[in-house]
């Protein structure tokens, strides 16, 4: 639970200095992947999702 809590804070702050550091940054990058098909946007989203398996897998490797 402990390492839940720590990944769930750790993304809130992430997302925290992207809103707080560069909102309009933020706009440009939602225009622009609102210019993008839904297979790309799934295909960035699936690449993501492995991308973070793999971070916490590696994570939890190095920690044991």
């Amino acid at each position: 639970m402990a390492t839940f809590l720590l990944a769930i804070g750790l993304v809130l702050i992430v997302e925290g200095l992207v809103f707080a550091l560069a909102p309009s940054r933020l706009e440009d990058l939602l225009e622009a992947l609102k210019q993008l098909t839904i297979e790309n946007r799934r295909s960035i989203g699936l690449l993501a999702l492995a991308a973070g398996i793999t971070l916490v897998w590696l994570a939890q490797s190095l920690s044991s």
